[in-house]
């Protein structure tokens, strides 16, 4: 018992121990990105027709006057202590932007994740058992489609149809103007909100807003994970247990969910965080199309505007969930397969 607890501390710690020197690299890359890029932040800040006197007050306000090294420890310090500047597009704290834009991204992209997992692994498996067939086929094609549109194009079309022709879902934004400032916002992300407050009308409006944007973002990621689930189920269905099971008259449901999915669930959870975090770095075109007001606009207005300190905040948090996933994927990895625990 104590070899495990000791055991289990140790992992613990080498867990703490990678994360932190993981989120350190991400701290230095946004760093010298800062430094690199041809944007000189304090012309950003007083405009190119600033005198010398106060382009050089204003530098040395900013610290850049500062040796390299001693500006990235004082970066390293601002943000452990959630000091990440001032946005000039905004004129807020980069912190209060991020939680203001961020939910709006994470509620699109989650929505869109459940859709592409709802989907896409019931398509990758019937494409593996049926291969060769008309299914396969359709399901092939469809995957193909989700790699080559381009994303704008589709939400454009999208809105054509479904919101000017059709009228079924809502059109551009989160919410309806009516229905803004009727929730507190406590989580940010609409649907939970509402939901908390009882507010079922902001609830369905909340909800036929992000039913295409969303669903357009589920398509990007079915296609990816009906391929992947396509080509590992492909490879499970040629072992000799999978025969053996047929053989001995297993019913073809259970050969197919429990002796041919089960091994691959582990993979897919590694697709699956993959395919979620790209979802959340890069809906840039989706939240321009749709005029959600998302981290990824917030991203491309401030590169627009030359504002260091929303692209670096924007560029840390978009980082930081990179890590996050793919340290969440490695402990359920862990947990599925006994063989990861040695």
């Amino acid at each position: 018992m104590a070899g495990q607890a000791a055991r289990g501390v140790a992992g613990i710690a080498r867990f703490v121990l990678v994360v932190a020197a993981t989120f350190l690299g991400l701290l230095a890359i946004t760093f010298f990105i800062g430094r690199v890029v041809p944007i000189d932040p304090v012309l950003a800040v007083v405009g190119d027709r600033a005198t010398a006197a106060v382009y050089e007050a204003a530098r040395e306000r900013m610290g850049l006057d500062r040796p390299l090294l001693v500006q990235f420890f004082s970066y390293v310090g601002d943000v452990l202590t959630g000091n990440l500047g001032q946005s000039i597009s905004t004129g807020r704290a980069v912190v209060d932007d991020l939680g203001r834009f961020f939910p709006a991204t994470l509620e699109m992209a989650t929505v869109g994740i459940l859709i592409g997992v709802a989907l896409g692994v019931p398509m990758g498996v019937t494409a593996a058992r049926r291969q060769g067939s008309w299914a396969d086929q359709v399901i092939r094609v469809l995957g193909l489609l989700g790699y080559s549109v381009p994303a704008f194009w589709l939400g454009l079309v999208g809105l054509a149809v479904f919101y000017a022709g059709l009228g079924w879902v809502a059109g551009p934004g989160r919410i309806d103007i009516f229905y803004e400032g009727l929730v507190e916002p406590v989580t940010g992300i609409y649907l939970i909100d509402s939901l908390m407050a009882g507010e079922w009308e902001v609830f369905w409006n909340a909800a036929s807003h992000l039913l295409l944007p969303a669903s357009i973002l589920g398509f990007f990621s079915l296609a990816y994970i009906a391929r992947m689930t396509r080509s590992f189920m492909l490879d499970q269905l040629s072992q000799e247990y999978v025969t053996t099971a047929r053989v001995k008259g297993v019913p073809e449901r259970r050969v197919i969910w429990r002796h041919a999915f089960y091994p691959i669930r582990i993979q897919l959870i590694t697709v699956i965080g993959l395919s979620y975090a790209s979802l959340l770095e890069g809906s840039v075109m989706i939240e321009t199309v749709f005029s959600w007001p998302g981290i990824g606009r917030y991203l491309t207005v401030a590169l627009l505007n030359a504002d260091m300190n929303a692209v670096l905040g924007a560029t840390l948090v978009i980082g930081s969930v990179f890590i996050l996933i793919n340290k969440v994927s490695d402990v359920l990895y862990r947990i599925l397969d006994p063989r990861a625990r040695r």
